[in-house]
């Protein structure tokens, strides 16, 4: 079920960085080498597949932006805020 714009807004207090753009929630992450990055890419990667859920990325050296949106909702759903909580977790350890 889509999430209405003012609930987004309020589970993004949590996520620090995270910003809602038109239909998905968006963070850029910046890590110390290109080797962190892919790293922490197959660490989000085990996860997403775990929910099922797999987010719209890209990579450029050590720079990791993350788009998540509920293709099938069309929208932001409470699995992308989920997902997003579990990525902080595997990028802050």
């Amino acid at each position: 079920m889509l999430l209405k714009e003012d609930d987004i807004l309020k589970e993004l207090t949590s996520l620090k960085g995270w910003s809602l753009k038109s239909d998905f929630i968006s963070k850029t992450f910046v890590f110390e080498n290109f080797k962190e990055c892919i790293s922490k890419m197959m660490q989000i990667s085990f996860e997403a597949e775990k929910l099922n859920h797999h987010p719209n990325w890209s990579n450029v050296y050590n720079k990791l932006e993350i788009n998540l949106s509920t293709h099938d909702a069309g929208g932001v759903t409470k699995l992308d805020i989920d997902l997003a909580h579990k990525i902080e977790d595997l990028i802050k350890n």
